[in-house]
């Protein structure tokens, strides 16, 4: 799927080290959020099992929305610790091991917010996520225009936003569980007067939907 060279990062030292230190902050807008949280509570099932992939202190779930077991995966132990939202988490470097340890179809969704960019082995994770979702399941990868540069995969780094869909759709696409993935997309307009003086707007929305199938 990927050429070892678009798999490269700046900073090719390990991904532990670099997030060792915990970053309790948002890394995209309130619209942005606002957005991602009507869009589970569009697409999630109340009281099902729910895996938040590369997750952080905070989920961006709506907290009105209940769930049967929210499981949490990500590589700063203080920042999933003190995501409410949790009922349990794992710290592992997908990077270094792909594999996730949990049952076949044990998740009735999977989600990942703004850290698709990172992945340098997509082809094995993604395979990863149909093998956990029960038939039916939904997948929801979100992302901006924001990144750690030096942390970026370089086909990530490289890319403009337009490539940047295709190329999460493309993971999508090359496992044959999922249903064509759906884009959905948000791109606030800029006014004149921020244009003029080299400000822009809102963070940009995408997310990319995709179902397992049924077999």
């Amino acid at each position: 799927m990927l050429m070892p060279e678009q798999r490269t990062k700046l900073d090719p030292t390990d991904d532990a080290l670099f997030y060792d230190v915990p970053r309790f902050v948002t890394h995209v807008d309130d619209p942005f959020i606002a957005r991602l949280t009507a869009l589970y509570r569009d697409r999630l099932t109340p009281h099902s099992r729910i895996l938040d992939l590369m997750s952080s202190w905070v989920s961006h779930l709506p907290e009105d929305l209940p769930f049967a077991h929210v499981e949490g995966h990500g590589l700063n132990a203080a920042e999933l610790a003190k995501n409410p939202r949790l009922d349990h988490y794992i710290v592992q470097n997908l990077n270094e091991n792909p594999a996730l340890p949990y049952e076949d179809g044990e998740f009735a969704a999977v989600l990942n917010c703004v850290s698709v960019q990172y992945l340098q082995y997509p082809d094995r994770i993604f395979a990863e996520l149909a093998r956990v979702l029960q038939p039916g399941g939904v997948a929801i990868i979100s992302f901006s225009n924001r990144m750690f540069y030096q942390k970026a995969i370089a086909a990530w780094r490289d890319g403009s936003e337009s490539s940047r869909v295709q190329l999460v759709q493309r993971y999508i696409r090359a496992i044959p569980d999922f249903t064509e993935p759906e884009l959905i997309t948000h791109i606030a307009p800029v006014p004149a007067l921020l244009q003029l003086i080299g400000m822009g707007g809102h963070d940009p929305f995408y997310a990319v939907v995709a179902t397992k199938r049924s077999p």
